[in-house]
């Protein structure tokens, strides 16, 4: 499973040191919160999480070493370090996990991590949905919040994501990389899986 960049780049498939390097709660949502909203500082980041300076400075440091993210220059100058997301989407991948039963720990906390920060995103947009203090019309209006319930194989469960995945990137590359008067941070989130309610997965 992929999570996805603000820049059309290879895949980076995470190998066993990779995953363990970015299997921590704080590291995760420093990784997200950078996807988000952009190059931040460690001082941004303890303010929007609620943690420590030396907290953030130590775990960006760990991302860093293992090149989930790297320096880039503040909009200000200062001696603040500014960091960004290294550009790329990265692949937690199964068949790698498997390598390594530490690394498939370290890639299920991600995934579950990853699940977690989009559930409370979506939640956290359903929330003030009806306030119009909170959320204006022409947001709550543009936004969409969609469900389809189908019967198909894995090929043509993969079929369907490839080809979602592959509309969405060409249309949202379009879009990134500017920053547009009255623009705001937006998430796009597409989620298909087959439903495990205690019924036999067939092979």
């Amino acid at each position: 499973m992929a999570d996805t960049p603000d820049s059309p780049t290879p895949i980076r498939t995470l190998g066993p040191e990779a995953l363990k390097g970015l299997a921590h709660p704080l590291r995760v949502e420093i990784y997200d919160a950078l996807s988000k909203f952009g190059p931040q500082t460690a001082t941004s980041l303890a303010s929007r999480l609620g943690e420590s300076t030396g907290s953030t400075s130590y775990h960006l440091r760990q991302l860093a070493r293992h090149n989930f993210i790297h320096q880039v220059d503040g909009p200000s100058g200062g001696r603040a370090k500014w960091w960004d997301r290294s550009p790329g989407a990265i692949d937690v991948s199964r068949h790698t996990a498997k390598e390594d039963p530490s690394a498939g720990a370290s890639a299920g906390f991600i995934l579950r991590e990853w699940t977690r920060n989009g559930t409370r995103a979506l939640e956290d947009f359903v929330d003030v949905l009806n306030s119009d203090d909170l959320l204006p019309d022409v947001w709550a209006d543009a936004a969409a919040v969609d469900t389809s319930n189908v019967h198909v194989t894995p090929a043509q469960l993969r079929e369907i994501n490839d080809r979602v995945h592959n509309t969405i990137d060409a249309i949202v590359t379009e879009f990134r990389g500017r920053n547009d008067p009255g623009s705001r941070p937006v998430q796009i989130q597409f989620n298909a899986f087959p439903l495990t309610d205690g019924e036999e997965t067939p092979s």
